[in-house]
């Protein structure tokens, strides 16, 4: 089985793009902050992965604005055949509140 539930933040949306069949693909860069329990110890995650949303789902993720706070149910795939690199699959996206962006100094 291959499912994933991810609470994170979008800090990059890439450009709507078509396939040759004309479907639309919807790119985003998103970062996860959060605690785990593992082994009995909770554990500091922090990541970003690159999700991908295809279909009727690309129109909905599209005009997502930075900082927004999305739960994503999903699954992973490479992201090219004979490669590791791992690429999150949405499948359906909640949008809750938009949060602040860390400041770069």
């Amino acid at each position: 089985m291959n499912q994933l539930n991810l609470r994170a933040r979008v800090i990059e949306v890439k450009p709507l793009r078509f396939t040759p069949a004309g479907i639309p693909v919807q790119e985003l860069l998103l970062e996860h902050c959060g605690e785990s329990l593992e082994a009995g110890y909770t554990r500091k995650v922090e990541f970003t992965v690159l999700a991908v949303a295809i279909g009727e789902i690309a129109q909905q993720v599209q005009q997502v604005a930075l900082g927004t706070e999305i739960t994503i149910q999903g699954f992973l795939s490479s992201s090219r055949k004979n490669s590791s690199k791992l690429v999150l699959h949405i499948q359906s996206a909640q949008f809750a509140r938009q949060v602040p962006s860390k400041v770069l100094v």
